[in-house]
C-alpha cells in the first residue's frame, strides 16, 4: 500500500506543543514531510531567525514521526507543492486570518488542481506557548542579536525597506504591519530614527537642537518594544571628538547603523538645498570623522554610512563621486546619495556610475521628493537600502489637526469619530508580558 503524504511547513526557532500537535495530527493521515522555511523567506514572514538555518533543520529532523525534512524557499507554496505533490497540507487554523489567509488561499488553489486537501488544526493557545514565544521575542530584542541584523538583511533581501519611526507606537507599526498582495506577504525590514521626525515630535526645530541623550531615549522607547534593526540619523555627527562617543553608545545599545552627512556648521534640513546657507564639509575632515568612528567601534556588525550632500548643494556629479570614493576608502560601510529633485534621474545616474566601479558597497536612497519611483526600479540601479524617511510623521499631522478642528467646530467628537481607529485596535499592537 502506498502511504499518502502530508506536508507542513515550520518557520520557528523553537518547538512547542502547538508544533507537536500538528505533527501528531499529520501522522494520522500518512507519512509526514516538514518544510523548513529558508532564512530569506523567514525575514519576509516577519520572523527573523534567531537560530542558524542548519540548527533549525536539525531541530525538525529530531522529531519522532517526521519522514523527511525539505527546504521551502518561498513563503507561498507553489514550488514545494509542485515538487512534492502532497495529498494533504496541514497547518494551524490561524492562517484563516489576514494576512496569512493569502498563504492558505494559495495552497487551496494549488491543491484543488489535483484533488489534494487542507487540514486545519485548531491553533494551540497555552501559557507555556505564550511564554516561549515571549522569550524568543525578548531574545531578538537583545543588542547583541539586533545589532548584526542589518548586515544580514543586506545579504538576504534584494532591497532593505526602512520606515521612519519616532516613538514606541510608530515602532510597533513598522514592526507589525504586513500586507498580502500579488501572491506574496510584504513588510518593512528596518526602522529609521530620523532627526527631523524626532525633533518634530518634540516640537523642536531640526537644527541638532535635541541633544544625544534625548534622542537615545527615543531609541530606547523603540527598541524596548520591537525587534527590527535600527538605522540612526546622526545628522553631521557633530565634532569628531563627540562622534566617537555617539558610535560607542549606539553600538552598545544595539543600533545597526548610523548615517552622517558631510555638512558643517549649523545644520539645516537638506530639502532647503541652496535656499538657505549650508556648508559642505571638506573631504579630508569628513574622512577623518569616518575613520575615527571606525577605529572606536568594537564589533564588525555596526555600520557607519556616509551621506553625500553634493547633489543637494548643486556641487555636481563629479564631486559626489569623488566623495564616495574617499569616504569608502576611509572606512564607510555604505554610501547614501541624496537629492531634492522631483525626478530620480541624478540619483540613478550616480548609482549607475558608482556601481560601475564598486559592486559591493551598499547604496542608500531616500526617495522623499522623487516618490513615484518603485523599489524594483531602485534595485535595477544597484540600490540596497530605501528609507521612507518621514511619511508616518507627515500622515499623522494632518489627521490630528483635522480632528482638533472638528472638535472645536462642533463642540463634540462625533464628527471625527468615523476617521478614528478604535482604541482597542491600537492596544492590540502592544504586547503584554
Amino acid at each position: 500500500m502506498i502511504l499518502k503524504t502530508v506536508y507542513t511547513c515550520f518557520c520557528t526557532d523553537m518547538l512547542h506543543e502547538g508544533h507537536m500537535n500538528i505533527i501528531h495530527e499529520a501522522m494520522k493521515y500518512g507519512q509526514v514531510i516538514v518544510g523548513v522555511l529558508s532564512d530569506e523567506a523567514m525575514v519576509r514572514f516577519n520572523r527573523f531567525p534567531a537560530l542558524e538555518f542548519e540548527e533549525r533543520v536539525n531541530m525538525i529532523k529530531r522529531i519522532q514521526g517526521v519522514s523527511d525534512v525539505v527546504i521551502q524557499n518561498e513563503i507561498m507554496y507553489d514550488s514545494i507543492i509542485r515538487k512534492l505533490h502532497p495529498d494533504y497540507v496541514i497547518h494551524g487554523d490561524n492562517w484563516k486570518e489576514e494576512p496569512m489567509k493569502a498563504i492558505r488561499d494559495n495552497v487551496e488553489k494549488l491543491l484543488e488542481a489535483y484533488g489534494g486537501q487542507i487540514i486545519d488544526v485548531p491553533y494551540t493557545y497555552s501559557e507555556n506557548t505564550r511564554r516561549m514565544e515571549m522569550r524568543t521575542r525578548e531574545k531578538l530584542r537583545m543588542p547583541e542579536y539586533r545589532r548584526k541584523r542589518l548586515k544580514r538583511l543586506l545579504k538576504l533581501c534584494p532591497i532593505v525597506k526602512a520606515l521612519e519611526v519616532h516613538s514606541g507606537l510608530t515602532g510597533l507599526i513598522a514592526e507589525k504591519t504586513i500586507v498580502a498582495g500579488d501572491g506574496e506577504l510584504d513588510q518593512f525590514d528596518a526602522m529609521w530614527i530620523s532627526s527631523l521626525c524626532d525633533s518634530t515630535a518634540k516640537g523642536k526645530p531640526d537644527i541638532e537642537l535635541v541633544d544625544a541623550t534625548s534622542r537615545f531615549r527615543t531609541i530606547d522607547d523603540v527598541m524596548e518594544v520591537t525587534t527590527k534593526p535600527v538605522i540612526f540619523d546622526g545628522d553631521t555627527g557633530g565634532l569628531t571628538e563627540h562622534f566617537v562617543y555617539m558610535v560607542r553608545s549606539l553600538e552598545r545599545m544595539g543600533v545597526s547603523a548610523v548615517i552622517i552627512e558631510d555638512k558643517a556648521g549649523l545644520k539645516k534640513n537638506s530639502l532647503f538645498g541652496t535656499e538657505v546657507a549650508q556648508t559642505q564639509d571638506s573631504i579630508e575632515h569628513f574622512c577623518e570623522k569616518i575613520a575615527a568612528g571606525k577605529r572606536i567601534q568594537l564589533t564588525d556588525e555596526f555600520m557607519i554610512i556616509a551621506r553625500i550632500e553634493s547633489l543637494i548643494l548643486e556641487q555636481g556629479m563629479g564631486d559626489a563621486l569623488r566623495r564616495a570614493r574617499a569616504y569608502r576608502a576611509a572606512g564607510a560601510d555604505g554610501i547614501m546619495i541624496h537629492s531634492r529633485k522631483k525626478e530620480p534621474d541624478e540619483v540613478l545616474a550616480f548609482c549607475d556610475m558608482f556601481r560601475r566601479e564598486d559592486q559591493d558597497t551598499p547604496i542608500v536612497v531616500v526617495p522623499s521628493s522623487f516618490h513615484s519611483i518603485t523599489e524594483a526600479e531602485l534595485m535595477r540601479h544597484g540600490v540596497n537600502i530605501v528609507i521612507y524617511a518621514n511619511q508616518l510623521t507627515r500622515s499623522a499631522f494632518p489627521a490630528m489637526e483635522q480632528t482638533a478642528k472638528d472638535i472645536l467646530k462642533y463642540h463634540r467628537a462625533l464628527e471625527a469619530e468615523d476617521r478614528l481607529l478604535p482604541i482597542k485596535d491600537i492596544i492590540t499592537l502592544i504586547d503584554e508580558l
